[in-house]
């Protein structure tokens, strides 16, 4: 450790779970508190914020510089762009690998992790918990020791599943009530969260662990409706719907809620996994949270009241929109390929399929231009970058063409990049500022994109089949033979 106090290099600071932690953290650590507006922040005494933003790679290892230990609460749901293309499982791949990746560089001691409790015998997990135990294999493939925390519903006033779950109690007088809402639970107040997280800074008995976290109580979703509608004074009534399905589920908590669709859906088939803390997984005190669930909702409901109070439905100043755009997609890894063959593959695939419209010219510094065959002006102009570039990950910064803004776009990039322990990769671009004006570029040159790498797909899985079954023919062969 760095002298006497810990250096923490926090993300998601400015969020509810990391304001707090790093409340709870300036009595012993020095914080380094990572948010993409981190400059706009004052400093205070064990208080210090950088602008980061995980999507790039190089903003991590900044980010992370100085850092013994690094906390990881970052989570995809929302969109990061004004415009959005891809799941939000692929952008969890990206910001998990770039932190691991700086940790690694930087010399971070240790990684911790907050997740989701990960149920034993679940046969297929929903999107939402598949993506975390995602993000918890990538942060522990770079040789950094990993702390996972999982936990449950978490009871606070702020962040994603309570406040959904409060606006249904308080706003309907009736409330239908599917088959999951008999999964049992074991929610957690976001005070024994933050002791959980807290007591696995340094604690080297927690490291490649991963550790469940509880409160006092197991219950069913429908108990603790019925306990959060005691504490709020409303009296819904009640009644069992089987034929309510999760996607029914979905469509009626969105409506009811207003929560945007990105947040409600991948919550809502997570529901449907027993939530509950298992024993292999736990280790006292941190596995045992003391906060009852009505005390806990009570908090949460009285801050955030407060909360709103003092904002007094102010908009935060510090929500810029840009007219900026990410697309990410996953595609397959050849059999004995790498991730810098798909990139120039891409390249030639791309004048092949789009032939005899477009041209693609790739110079010997491997940086191309793709534009129309009867065009000296390129559409997109790529350059690669040889420094950031390597087996693993192939990036080009846009740097041109009649379809980028150059005065705007400052970070435009594609990249190519390896998914650790998958013969897949991540296909994605950052920061691109289009020159189209926005209507137009949405409905033509986005959705083309959409279109192209979904047949750049589909071309690398038939590469993939082919080799397969050329394998299993060699194989006949060689038998029929001996």
């Amino acid at each position: 450790m760095s002298g006497q106090r810990p250096v923490v290099a926090l993300t998601g600071a400015s969020g509810y779970i990391g304001g707090n932690l790093m409340k709870k953290m300036e009595g012993y650590a020095e914080v380094i508190a990572l948010s993409r507006n981190g400059e706009r922040r004052d400093n205070k005494k064990h208080v210090t914020w950088r602008s980061c933003d995980l999507y790039s790679l190089s903003d991590a290892e900044k980010g992370l510089q100085g850092a013994d230990i690094a906390v990881y609460l970052v989570h995809s749901m929302m969109p990061s762009a004004k415009l959005t293309q891809g799941s939000f499982e692929d952008m969890d791949v990206i910001l998990a690998d770039n932190f691991a990746k700086a940790a690694k560089k930087q010399g971070v001691k240790q990684i911790i992790y907050l997740s989701g409790i990960i149920p034993k015998h679940s046969p297929q997990l929903s999107r939402h918990l598949k993506s975390r135990l995602e993000v918890e294999r990538i942060l522990k493939s770079y040789q950094v020791p990993v702390t996972t925390i999982r936990a449950g519903l978490i009871v606070g006033p702020k962040g994603s599943s309570f406040p959904i779950l409060a606006k249904l109690v308080k706003r309907l007088p009736f409330m239908l009530l599917p088959k999951w809402t008999r999964t049992k639970t074991q929610p957690v107040a976001l005070e024994d969260v933050l002791g959980a997280l807290s007591q696995s800074v340094g604690n080297k008995e927690l490291e490649n662990r991963a550790v469940d976290i509880g409160g006092p109580e197991v219950m069913t979703y429908q108990t603790m409706m019925t306990k959060l509608a005691d504490v709020m004074g409303n009296k819904p009534k009640m009644i069992h719907f089987p034929f309510l399905t999760i996607h029914l589920s979905r469509l009626w908590v969105r409506l009811v809620s207003g929560a945007p669709k990105e947040m409600v859906y991948p919550l809502i088939e997570s529901l449907v996994h027993p939530m509950v803390v298992q024993k292999e997984n736990t280790v006292k005190p941190i596995s045992f949270g003391s906060v009852r669930f009505e005390e806990a909702a009570k908090n949460a409901l009285i801050q955030e009241e407060q909360s709103r109070e003092k904002e007094g439905g102010k908009p935060s100043i510090l929500t810029d929109i840009q007219e900026d755009v990410r697309s990410v997609q996953r595609v397959p890894i050849p059999e004995g390929k790498n991730v810098d063959w798909v990139a120039k593959h891409y390249v030639k695939w791309l004048e092949d399929v789009l032939n005899p419209w477009i041209k693609t010219t790739v110079d010997q510094k491997l940086s191309c231009q793709i534009g129309f065959v009867y065009s000296n002006t390129p559409l997109l102009e790529l350059t690669y970058s040889y420094e950031r570039s390597n087996t693993d990950r192939s990036l080009y910064y846009i740097t041109g063409g009649w379809l980028t803004d150059t005065e705007k776009n400052v970070r435009g990039r594609l990249e190519f990049r390896k998914i650790p322990h998958k013969n897949q990769a991540i296909v994605a671009i950052h920061d691109y500022m289009p020159s189209l004006p926005w209507f137009f570029y949405k409905y033509t040159q986005a959705k083309a994109h959409l279109i192209i790498m979904a047949l750049f797909r589909k071309h690398l899985e038939k590469m993939m089949n082919y080799s397969s079954e050329k394998e299993v023919g060699s194989k006949v062969a060689s038998i029929k033979n001996a």
